[in-house]
């Protein structure tokens, strides 16, 4: 049997940390804010790109916002 991973991420954790909206997370990191809705709700998976200027705009490591869980 294949083991199936799935990605999670802690968007709306930070997010709510810094106290800012989808869209200003949205606009910070150049991306519509339906994106970082879909993201939140575990729909999307962001690209390379997309991960590292969420991490970077958090200051964190990307390992610390994306994490790969088994199903």
């Amino acid at each position: 049997m294949k083991n199936r991973m799935r990605m999670v991420n802690k968007v709306r954790l930070y997010r709510t940390y810094y106290q800012w909206t989808q869209q200003e997370l949205a606009e910070r990191v150049g991306v519509r804010r339906e994106t970082i809705l879909f993201l939140e709700k575990g729909k999307y998976n962001p690209s390379l790109y997309l991960a590292w200027e969420l991490a970077r705009t958090f200051r964190v490591k990307i390992e610390d916002l994306f994490d790969l869980i088994e199903r």
